[in-house]
């Protein structure tokens, strides 16, 4: 059993549930013509979020993705802005001009989600320069997906951070498929962190859905980047059970896989893990439910009652 102490996996339960009540809510709300354009659902992909990021100290950063309000929410988003965002209201995170894909908060840390695929990954390296330049002693944690590794950003991006032993992990989140292209026909290896050989650095691969392991082997890995050994990549195995976007018909895959995966929850499995480990009763599970539903309903609430932008208002404070 982990070490992981107990106010701890309380905290990686309640934000675990607010990552997939927060998605599920965002998906009503889509059908009902509230949120415009697209977006990205995380739902399925909770335990590598939340194990990888509650890792980090306060003080350490991350980059995120197009499916980034997972990250945004495990590094302590305000889910009131990131809702009132995603509705395009005022009161959002970008004051409703940026939407699902560009949301940033950087006094917790989040450089920002990215709408290019692999956007956010030179971003981190540089931002892990910064960080051994000026002696801050943080990590970085580069989320990306398993389409993005075949990106040219990445090897210029990894070639340098070995070079100059950068404090950066790359995060790959890999779901299965880069859109609706699977990744067993991407890439002709059967492990994504076995591209780590190529620039001499460590290469791991972990059970995605399992927040424990997730959490556990992070830990020891942030310690490594944080020593000065240099960058690591990470892959976490996991799927996602919505399609790409909105608008994803998937008819790449079929019902029975999805089915499969969903057997595999990652917020059951946490559960269980908690039950069975006496680490918490079932009563104290359903009151962190029932919390973070109301949460949810609240910041629905606040976003409804926020006004829509004025589009003659000039942007250069959206980030301030």
């Amino acid at each position: 059993m982990s070490n992981i102490k107990k106010e701890l996996l309380y905290e990686m339960l309640t934000k675990m549930l607010k990552i997939r009540y927060f998605e599920e809510q965002i998906d009503k709300l889509y059908m009902k013509g509230e949120v415009h354009g697209t977006g990205h659902l995380y739902i399925g992909q909770e335990a590598t979020a939340i194990g990888a990021i509650l890792a980090l100290k306060k003080e350490d950063v991350i980059t995120s993705t197009h499916r980034g309000h997972g990250h945004c929410i495990a590094k302590g988003a305000d889910i009131n802005l990131m809702m009132a965002e995603l509705l395009g209201k005022k009161d959002g995170y970008c004051k409703g001009k940026g939407g699902s894909m560009h949301i940033a908060d950087i006094n917790i840390g989040n450089l920002g989600a990215n709408g290019i695929v692999g956007g956010g990954i030179a971003i981190a390296t540089g931002a892990a320069l910064a960080i051994k330049e000026m002696k801050t002693n943080q990590v970085v944690l580069c989320f990306f997906g398993d389409g993005a590794i075949n990106q040219g950003v990445f090897y210029e991006s990894a070639n340098m951070a070995s070079i100059w032993k950068l404090p950066v992990i790359y995060v790959v989140e890999n779901n299965k498929y880069g859109m609706g292209f699977p990744v067993s026909k991407a890439v002709n290896i059967d492990k994504l962190s076995k591209r780590a050989d190529a620039f001499g650095i460590k290469g791991i691969t972990i059970d995605g859905n399992d927040a424990v392991g997730v959490y556990d082997t992070l830990s020891g890995l942030i310690s490594e980047a944080r020593s000065g050994s240099g960058p690591i990549i990470v892959e976490c195995e996991t799927y996602r059970w919505k399609g790409h976007s909105r608008v994803d018909p998937e008819r790449y895959r079929t019902r029975q896989e999805v089915e499969l995966w969903k057997k595999k929850c990652p917020i059951l499995r946490f559960k269980k893990y908690l039950t069975d480990n006496n680490l918490i009763t079932s009563a104290d599970i359903e009151k962190i439910e029932k919390d973070v539903a109301s949460q949810i309903i609240k910041a629905t609430e606040f976003a409804m009652a926020s006004p829509f932008p004025d589009p003659r208002e000039a942007t250069e404070d959206v980030y301030a």
